[in-house]
């Protein structure tokens, strides 16, 4: 079985042009970073010992700032030099208008805990916490990340959840909310 991030690597590599050698041209790496299909990734991981759910949530910078232009933030330079000085707030707005959780039925609110760049500098990897977890019976998942700009975004989402049980999602438009019992 594939786990989530040999998925989205794998459909990560087939959505880049095939390239003649392993150095990339400016055009070649211009088309690579422009890429053919739009997707999150999202890992949701139940800290039984920590009592916590983790979050780990990887977005690529050009959808996420184009998406945040279309409302209207614009310049936020995501993981850059000239990064925005609000840009973590604007970030964390968006995600928290675009991204619920529910435990055991009851909507809970997550802490942003920061971000940083992938190690392509092509991506964002965002971290959220929910404390003070005792029990999970149920998690509830809305994922709408990007759906307003992209007509093909999908978001991958993985849960793994006490005893080891978890599942996986794939949310598209019209199809982003899901819930998984243990």
């Amino acid at each position: 079985m594939m786990n989530i991030s040999s998925l989205f690597s794998f459909l990560f590599l087939f959505s880049v042009p095939q390239m003649g050698s392993s150095a990339f041209t400016a055009n070649e790496f211009q088309t690579a970073v422009l890429h053919k299909y739009h997707l999150s990734k999202t890992l949701i991981e139940y800290n039984e010992k920590e009592q916590a759910i983790q979050i780990s949530m990887h977005l690529f910078i050009d959808d996420l700032e184009e998406t945040l232009r279309y409302k209207g933030i614009d310049k936020l330079f995501i993981c850059t030099k000239k990064e925005s000085a609000d840009a973590e707030i604007r970030i964390a707005e968006y995600i928290s208008q675009n991204f619920q959780l529910t435990i055991n039925d009851e909507i809970v609110k997550w802490d942003f805990l920061g971000k940083e760049a992938s190690e392509d500098l092509i991506g964002v990897w965002c971290y959220l916490e929910i404390k003070d977890v005792k029990e999970l019976k149920s998690l509830g998942v809305s994922n709408k990340l990007l759906l307003e700009v992209f007509e093909d975004q999908k978001n991958i989402t993985q849960i793994s959840g006490p005893q080891n049980k978890g599942g996986y999602f794939i949310f598209q438009k019209g199809q982003y909310i899901d819930e998984v019992q243990f």
